[in-house]
């Protein structure tokens, strides 16, 4: 029975699954609204793939529900079938066919022909138009993966699944092709899920993005407002290339410390230990900055310098500092003083590690 809810296309409610005591999935709910990208990221062991695939109904949900294209995942696995595209980290394709045998293959499936939908899948499959006849098992990685992204799209789906899709593309083809996976998702308007470890590629394509840990979602949201907004120390330094800088902190007298520097005031802010995140970009070269890092080395990256140092006080080896090029900063002293952008400094309560709000 078609099920159907405010025009999301997937529906994602109070979902379980537990393996030998272990909770791969606890309590997962969320909804993809139709003709949007949703990234599902996360570390190893956060759930992604578990998640993937009982939404591919290769699983069962242990509780709760879940549907795809208005089809309950684990009664009506045939109707999703027909619906979906899928693309899972472990492609499926078949060795001893060609590419165009593939293709028309995965066509054939959905009662389709190959030119009624090659338009669609043109962009993707350009580097193997030279190679119609060659064995998908004399295929490089690369060029496998993308053959395998043709034959899920091949019968223009209304949803589209994707695991970890470029995993082995060497870099320059991953831009590339996340790009194009983008550009189709757009124009066609085709609902997908992009799940994927690597956080800067789900947020340079993502409508949204879901981050999930241990089983858990942690937050979902825009890319750049859960960057900048982050609901807890995870989330914080799971997103962001360099990551985030954590420190031990403590609030006195409505002022911020760091060690023994006083680096912000804080209004109406009770007295208590923190951790401060602070974002690499939000370093300001001043020298009579409030913070005091000693130097130990720079790395120039074209636009921009990072600033390398190290504070007593931080959880990270090495303090990042992202400055521009403008910045005159001499390498033979002995420490750095910085200002810092009160947007990008966060606090995170010491017990729980979620954001703590305070008035910059």
């Amino acid at each position: 029975m078609l099920h159907s809810i405010m025009g999301n296309a997937i529906e994602i409610n109070n979902v379980s699954k537990i393996y030998t005591k272990v909770k791969a999935l606890d309590n997962v709910s969320f909804s993809v609204p139709e003709g949007v990208l949703y990234g599902l990221i996360g570390p190893d062991g956060a759930g992604k793939s578990t998640l993937y695939n009982i939404l591919t109904t290769l699983q069962h949900p242990d509780s709760g529900s879940a549907f795809v294209a208005g089809y309950d995942v684990v009664k009506e696995r045939k109707e999703i079938r027909t619906e979906v595209g899928y693309m899972p980290e472990r492609f499926s394709l078949y060795p001893d066919l060609t590419v165009k045998e593939n293709l028309e293959f995965f066509a054939s499936l959905f009662g389709v022909r190959v030119k009624d939908n090659y338009d669609l899948i043109a962009p993707v499959m350009a580097q193997l138009e030279k190679f119609p006849n060659r064995r998908a098992s004399a295929l490089s990685g690369g060029m496998k993966q993308k053959l395998a992204l043709g034959c899920a799209l091949i019968h223009r789906p209304k949803v589209l699944l994707l695991d970890e899709p470029l995993s082995n593309l060497d870099a320059r083809l991953r831009l590339q092709t996340r790009e194009e996976i983008r550009r189709i998702q757009k124009e066609t308007g085709i609902t997908t899920i992009f799940v994927t470890h690597d956080q800067e590629e789900a947020m340079s394509i993502s409508d949204m993005i879901v981050v999930m840990k241990d089983g858990i979602v942690q937050q979902i949201g825009k890319p750049q407002e859960v960057y900048d907004n982050p609901a807890n120390l995870f989330v914080a330094k799971f997103l962001g290339t360099p990551p985030i800088n954590v420190f031990d902190g403590q609030i006195r007298d409505e002022r911020l410390y760091i060690g023994e520097d006083a680096v912000m005031e804080l209004k109406n802010a009770e007295n208590r230990e923190v951790y401060v995140g602070i974002r690499p970009e939000g370093f300001l070269l001043r020298e009579d900055g409030p913070f005091q890092c000693g130097l130990s080395g720079i790395e120039v990256m074209g636009r921009d310098i990072s600033v390398l140092c190290t504070n007593k006080a931080s959880l990270n080896p090495t303090v990042r500092a992202i400055i521009g090029t403008e910045n005159n900063i001499n390498i033979e002293k002995l420490s750095a003083r910085f200002a810092l952008a009160p947007h990008k400094v966060f606090l995170f309560d010491k017990e729980t590690e979620k954001k703590a709000e305070f008035d910059r």
